[in-house]
């Protein structure tokens, strides 16, 4: 496991392999198509800090990214692209910048984003985020009281935001009720391997901000 630091609208510190700037968003700062569409790990790492924000009922619930996961290609065995396009991953494989949302386990809805270029399959599953907007109604949505354990985990952030399947294929560019706001502080990244995962433990793609309580365990 290594800590970078890494500006989310930049290249990281200390990094074998520099990761260009990303590309600037439009003046509300929300992140447009061409971050989306580029190397899965780059946009994973970009995440980080960024605002999640989910408008229901006239009100804003919102979170800061702190974990993601990076998934990418037909050479990655972790991925729901791994063997070709099915009825449920062939959304990895067209447009960057959508929701992909399926339930896992029977259990949860975890959410992820669509990279890179068409036909190139990718995606990024937003793990844990810090709270921000909406905070007691995520209380209700979850049953739970305390902060840290409200978005800890991308099922449990999910809940809290009151996202399901009906997300799966949202435009994140467009959307009004699902987007992800830029932000350009400079961060602190844990970089580690996928979990809950039996094949592809060796990539180091699963990524977090370092020393965030919010980070899921």
């Amino acid at each position: 496991m290594a800590v970078v630091w890494f500006r989310t609208r930049g290249p990281p510190i200390l990094e074998k392999n520099p990761i260009k700037p990303c590309p600037r968003a439009d003046s509300v700062e929300r992140l447009l198509r061409p971050f989306f569409a580029r190397y899965t790990p780059d946009v994973a790492q970009g995440l980080l800090g960024c605002l999640l924000v989910r408008r229901v009922g006239g009100k804003t619930l919102s979170g800061r990214i702190v974990e993601v996961e990076a998934y990418r290609g037909n050479d990655d065995p972790a991925s729901h692209s791994y063997r070709g396009p099915t009825k449920r991953s062939s959304i990895m494989f067209g447009e960057a910048g959508h929701a992909y949302v399926y339930f896992s386990y029977g259990n949860h809805w975890l959410l992820n984003f669509t990279t890179e270029v068409k036909g190139q399959p990718g995606g990024v599953l937003i793990r844990a985020l810090e709270p921000a907007e909406g905070v007691e109604e995520m209380r209700e949505n979850r049953g739970v009281s305390e902060a840290v354990r409200l978005t800890n985990g991308p099922g449990k952030l999910t809940k809290a935001l009151s996202i399901d399947g009906s997300f799966n294929g949202e435009d994140l560019v467009k959307s009004r009720r699902l987007y992800v706001l830029d932000r350009k502080e400079l961060l602190p990244v844990r970089v580690s391997a996928r979990i809950g995962i039996s094949k592809g433990k060796e990539r180091q793609w699963r990524y977090s901000v370092a020393g965030s309580p919010f980070v899921s365990k």
